[in-house]
């Protein structure tokens, strides 16, 4: 619910409403598609040095303020002079931009990251597909909205949004730990040694927690293989 299949799926409906005709809607979009790619490929690059909490964090939260801006732009296009309209919609444009940008190089790439790497190997093919079709019917749901939502409610729509993005940096900032470099074996260890609200709790010492059941299974399969010869 961060918004992006209701721009991705309807975007000459949403340009439509600061006056932009389907042709340039279509070109400004195809900009930020390659501004997304380009994010993407950044994600790639820089996001085992950045980790994953805090990218999440910090990306719910500029979506929520381009929400913001984008809603208010939208609501206050109507009444705006000609040149005043002229600038709400390069605004509306540049926020859609900067908004995909930090969407594909947050929420758009971790979404699939995440899922596949919290889960132990018993439990990763189940959680993995429970997310993906979860993901696929909140897809499903904004296509079947979307479109009547913008005929009847405006840019109220869009307050959904904002409210959605902000409770999931809220949400990523209180439960979810940092998996950053973590082997994909000791998830079980993490998520039973943190607490449920992990804002605040230390890294370091989870790590060392972590170490040390790495180490203890070291030395149990040292014991058996001493055994078994």
């Amino acid at each position: 619910m961060t918004g992006v299949s209701a721009i991705q799926y309807f975007t000459p409906d949403i340009y439509k409403q600061v006056n932009i005709g389907t042709t340039d809607s279509l070109k400004y979009q195809a900009i930020s598609n390659v501004l997304s790619v380009v994010a993407q490929l950044c994600t790639i690059l820089f996001i085992d040095r950045l980790g994953r909490r805090w990218p999440l964090i910090l990306g719910n939260a500029i979506n929520g303020v381009c929400f913001i801006i984008v809603t208010a732009a939208i609501a206050s296009f109507p009444n705006a002079s000609g040149s005043g309209q002229n600038a709400l919609a390069w605004l509306f444009i540049v926020t859609n931009w900067i908004y995909q940008v930090s969407f594909s190089f947050t929420c758009g790439s971790l979404s699939w990251i995440i899922p596949a790497e919290v889960f132990d190997t018993k439990t990763r093919s189940k959680g993995i597909s429970i997310g993906v079709m979860t993901s696929f019917a909140f897809n499903t749901m904004i296509g079947q909205i979307t479109a009547p939502a913008i005929e009847n409610i405006g840019w109220r729509y869009f307050l959904i949004f904002v409210v959605c993005n902000f409770t999931n940096a809220i949400f990523f900032w209180a439960f979810m730990p940092e998996t950053k470099k973590l082997p994909l074996e000791e998830m079980n260890a993490l998520f039973s040694s943190s607490s449920w609200f992990v804002a605040g709790s230390s890294r370091k010492r989870v790590q060392s927690e972590l170490d040390a059941r790495v180490s203890e299974v070291r030395r149990e399969k040292g014991d058996v293989i001493e055994a078994e010869l």
